[in-house]
Parts: structure tokens; sequence; C-alpha cells
């Protein structure tokens, strides 16, 4: 495979934008950066998985789901879970691309 940039070489690895193959690779990579984003900012908070699911109203099975990577979520609910940890979260949308910022 002989690419010179990064989307080059995920369209030889998923195919082109609007495919099946490549909607869900960019789906499951959103999840799991958002999984992570949580993960960090709970773990900066220095709360355990348990005292954020007190703290935002969710279970603690949600917060874990969330961090994997493996569940869909609403808004609502990272609103919660953010509000959770004093945290706003702040959403923008530049062409297909969702990104969460947050805010103190």
């Amino acid at each position: 495979m002989n690419c010179s940039d990064f989307n080059q070489l995920l369209n030889a690895e998923y195919g082109q934008r609007g495919t099946q193959t490549r909607e869900q690779f960019e789906a499951e990579a959103e999840a799991f950066v958002l999984g992570e984003l949580l993960k960090q900012e709970r773990e900066n908070a220095g709360l355990t998985q348990q005292q954020l699911a007190n703290q935002s109203g969710c279970t603690k099975t949600t917060i874990a789901r969330l961090e994997q990577g493996h569940s869909n979520v609403s808004l609502s609910s990272i609103f919660h879970i953010f509000a959770g940890m004093g945290k706003k979260v702040a959403i923008s949308l530049l062409t297909t691309l969702l990104l969460l910022t947050l805010g103190i």
C-alpha cells in the first residue's frame, strides 16, 4: 500500500467516506475518543467510576461502557456525566466532524 497521506490510508483501508465500512470505522473511532476523553477527565478529577456515576445520576455500568467505547449515549447523558465532574460540554459542528470541547 503506497499512501501519501492519512486520508488516502483511510480510503485504502476502510473505503471512501459514505461507504458502510468507512462510516462504521468513523463511528467506532469517535466512540473510542469520547471514551478516552471521559476516562482521562474522570481520573484527573480523582473520581472512581462509581463516584462519577453517583455524581452524574448514571450507573457505573454506563460509565464503564462509555469509557470502553462500547455504548451509544444521548447528549443529555454526556452533559450530565461531565457536569458530575464540574465540566461543561460545548459542541461544534465542522463539516462532518463533531468535536467535544470541555470547559471549566
